[in-house]
């Protein structure tokens, strides 16, 4: 997943269409001089809709098209004819998209299954003609409705990755390289803080043709909460996740403090997120013998661990079946 190419935000401008106006019209045939009124309704004008796709996996492709615009309805005419509605405008998103709107910043819905249409702009409904207003008092209504306005406003899209597995931990402690080493993603990776700026999603196989998602997201700093680093931009991404696997390197100062350091910044964003399975990675654990492991196995917090490194490629399978024992019992 190419980071420069992944979008989770865009802002939109939805217009949908007007619907047609009702017609005034009056049934005229040879024979029948006073035929009474025939002027049939307008049709609808078209929705906006926002449809699931679970072939995409990035708003990159409504990042630089900002106008979405439906068509209007029809006009009725005699005979009872019905105007033709307006087409509809069909917004592929991928799965986990929240639509929101930009002036109150209400959630409208959230696009969660593959083919799901949600309307997020509704087209104006089409006047009535004038035989819909005859009445015995009434025989000869020479007026009609028009139809309704379309409505047109500022929408947000917003993408909350849909991932079995969320990677959490400091710059620089590995989750990157894990990634890459265990599936076929493809993220950048560097000796230096914050050389994740985008999330990355990879396909983790696992024995007898099974496989999981793994997401790995920019690092968590102290004071992420308040906007320090990249913020809590990201986090959103791993709401979603049914088990947080906490990273942290062997040479890390104090594992313990780090490790409460990241729960404390989960719960500041979402206190929620200390209701998820949580696993503990030492990670780089190849700069240290059996004897230091041993030694460092007191020191750490009361859950799941397993000491891996990714580049000698050792306990990656331990993980793998860590992670699975967990995701097959949700």
């Amino acid at each position: 997943m190419a980071s420069d190419n992944f979008v989770d935000y865009v802002k939109i401008h939805c217009t949908s269409g007007t619907g047609g106006g009702g017609s005034t019209h009056f049934r005229r045939e040879k024979y029948i001089p006073k035929g009474g009124p025939d002027g049939g309704d307008g049709g609808r004008g078209g929705h906006v809709i926002v449809k699931g796709n679970k072939q995409l996996w990035t708003l990159l492709h409504l990042k630089f098209k900002k106008h979405i615009k439906a068509s209007h309805g029809g006009h009725g005419a005699g005979n009872l004819k019905t105007g033709s509605q307006g087409d509809d405008v069909y917004i592929d998103v991928p799965l986990g998209t929240i639509a929101k709107d930009a002036e109150t910043g209400e959630i409208l819905f959230e696009v969660k299954e593959d083919g799901e249409e949600m309307i997020i702009q509704r087209g104006g409904r089409g006047g009535l003609g004038n035989d819909q207003f005859k009445s015995p008092t009434n025989q000869t209504p020479r007026y009609a409705q028009p139809g309704e306005e379309g409505i047109e406003s500022w929408k947000i899209l917003e993408l909350k990755l849909l991932a079995d597995v969320g990677l959490v931990g400091f710059p620089n402690a590995g989750k990157s390289t894990l990634l890459s080493v265990i599936s076929s993603a493809k993220p950048e990776i560097g000796d230096y803080a914050f050389t994740t700026l985008r999330p990355n999603l990879g396909m983790v196989f696992y024995r007898d043709f099974r496989s999981f998602i793994m997401a790995d997201i920019p690092g968590i700093i102290e004071g992420a909460h308040t906007g320090k680093g990249l913020g809590l931009k990201f986090l959103r991404h791993i709401e979603r996740n049914s088990l947080l696997l906490f990273m942290i390197p062997a040479d890390s100062p104090n594992i313990i403090n780090e490790f409460n350091i990241l729960l404390r910044e989960l719960e500041m964003f979402n206190p929620e997120l200390l209701d998820k399975e949580r696993i503990l990675a030492i990670t780089k654990s190849d700069m240290l013998d059996d004897e230091m492991i041993e030694q460092m196995k007191s020191d750490l917090p009361e859950i799941p661990y397993v000491f891996i490194s990714s580049v000698a490629q050792h306990g990656l399978t331990e993980l793998k079946d860590m992670i699975w024992k967990y995701l097959d019992n949700d």
